[in-house]
């Protein structure tokens, strides 16, 4: 069990990872609440590319379900009292499948490279969101040590 000064030094340290993905995760997901048909069928597909099982849902279901998703690891990410290997453990799982997106649709990388194509580069800076998540899990497990 970590004490009250240790709690406070492992939040203030990983404060600015925790703010900088949270509004993101924050932003990103209230501005899918309210989208629109086309927007909805323009995720879905996109996502469906990557990972076919989920061209069977429906694509308002989808996005609203990626939304509450982004919502959920915000808030994880912006209350304090979420251990950081669980906002971290999320925000990695997510930041995967986003990369998993950049590594299997065709046009976001160069060809027989990692290097992203000018398409390619808003979901190939996801790789930061990863690095965060990752940190915030490291950190976590050491302070428990």
């Amino acid at each position: 069990m970590t004490t009250g000064c240790a709690w406070r030094s492992a939040l203030a340290r990983q404060l600015p990872l925790r703010l900088t993905a949270g509004t993101f995760f924050l932003s990103s997901g209230l501005s899918k609440i309210g989208a629109d048909e086309a927007t909805a069928e323009g995720l879905q597909q996109f996502a469906a590319t990557a990972y076919p099982f989920l061209g069977g849902q429906d694509a308002r279901k989808f996005v609203r379900l990626l939304a509450a998703g982004e919502l959920a690891i915000a808030t994880a990410l912006l209350l304090p009292v979420v251990p950081a290997a669980v906002a971290g453990g999320a925000l990695t799982a997510f930041s995967v499948g986003t990369l998993g997106l950049y590594l299997r649709v065709p046009g976001m990388r160069e060809e027989g490279g990692l290097r992203p194509t000018e398409q390619g580069i808003a979901l190939a800076k996801d790789v930061w969101l990863l690095g965060i998540g990752v940190s915030l899990v490291v950190d976590d497990v050491n302070e428990r040590r």
